[in-house]
């Protein structure tokens, strides 16, 4: 732990912390949400009290500082749970490459939980049960993939896609843990055989309830709402909501001259209908809502980066939840 003191000054970090303004997270998402969660507190199916954060947003700071340092940062800021993506930091932290032992520790030690991991769908396929062994010792309930289900854009390439996903969430399930698919933009595309079918209705309806669940990245979805229109994200979670016990909390700023119709932004910072994303998946369940930017490590001035960006973005998302 010397070595990590010696590499990060964590005084002047909390300094540079304190320092940075709050009003982006209070501008967008807060203003109107504060009257409706005091009107039904008790229907948000998204608990305030278990934000988590997608560590590929702090990518850069999980690598150069370690875990040691980023997840009492985390703690401090009010993260609840975490979401990994890839469990290695630099080997000069320690000398070596930390273990999954030790970051179950660290963990621990902070008061903070593993939710769920992002690994490669190739490592499902031909190393699922190392990926299931790790999940294990790190004490997540669930391990998945953002990988799309499948690169054949066919009613039978999902399909297809759909049965190994059902093979491979049998085997979690028997472990006690739950296999999830995580979606981007493309998923909601039509299948190139059969213009008038959803990619993702086709995974959706053959992927086994029991074995097979879904991360909803909310931004992506209404990426592919703007792409593909005719069909509403809140929906899949309102018919089915069991099957989200995760979602990825990532703003967007709508933005004409992008492709997807938004720039990812920090939460709060965005236009896309938040409030009414968490009303109109209704009260049934309970889905983490985890924090997620994938250009916070471009956020300036660095120190505090991307912590700074996952402070205001927290502080955004607790108001939203009321």
């Amino acid at each position: 732990m010397s070595h990590i003191h010696k590499s990060f000054d964590r005084r002047a970090f909390l300094r540079a912390t304190a320092g940075t303004t709050v009003a982006i997270a209070a501008a967008s998402v807060t203003g109107a949400t504060a009257a409706s969660a005091a009107a039904a507190p008790s229907s948000l199916s998204i608990p305030k009290d278990r934000i988590g954060i997608q560590l590929y947003s702090i990518r850069d700071k999980v690598s150069a500082l370690g875990f040691g340092v980023v997840l009492p940062e985390l703690a401090r800021i009010g993260y609840k749970e975490i979401e990994f993506a890839g469990y290695t930091q630099s080997t000069s932290i320690l000398g070596r490459q930390i273990t999954l032992p030790e970051i179950r520790k660290l963990l621990d030690d902070n008061g903070l939980r593993a939710v769920g991991s992002h690994v490669g769908i190739g490592n499902l396929r031909t190393n699922l049960q190392a990926e299931l062994d790790a999940a294990q010792i790190l004490g997540m309930p669930h391990v998945g993939t953002a990988n799309a289900p499948s690169n054949v854009n066919t009613v039978a390439g999902y399909r297809a896609a759909a049965d190994e996903f059902n093979v491979w969430g049998a085997a979690a399930t028997a472990r006690g843990l739950k296999l999830y698919q995580h979606n981007h933009a493309g998923e909601f595309a039509f299948a190139t055989d059969q213009p008038s079918v959803r990619l993702y209705d086709v995974f959706l309806k053959n992927t086994d309830p029991r074995h097979v669940y879904l991360e909803l990245d909310i931004y992506w979805a209404y990426v592919g709402q703007y792409r593909w229109p005719g069909f509403d994200p809140a929906a899949y979670v309102r018919n089915q909501p069991y099957r989200y016990p995760l979602f990825h909390m990532k703003d967007g700023d709508a933005n004409a001259a992008n492709a997807n119709g938004f720039d990812i932004v920090e939460f709060g910072a965005g236009d896309l209908p938040y409030e009414r994303f968490v009303r109109d998946i209704g009260p049934r369940a309970s889905h983490v809502g985890i924090w997620e930017q994938d250009t916070a490590p471009n956020t300036l001035p660095n120190p505090p980066g991307s912590l700074g960006a996952a402070e205001r973005s927290f502080t955004a998302l607790k108001g939203l939840l009321g």
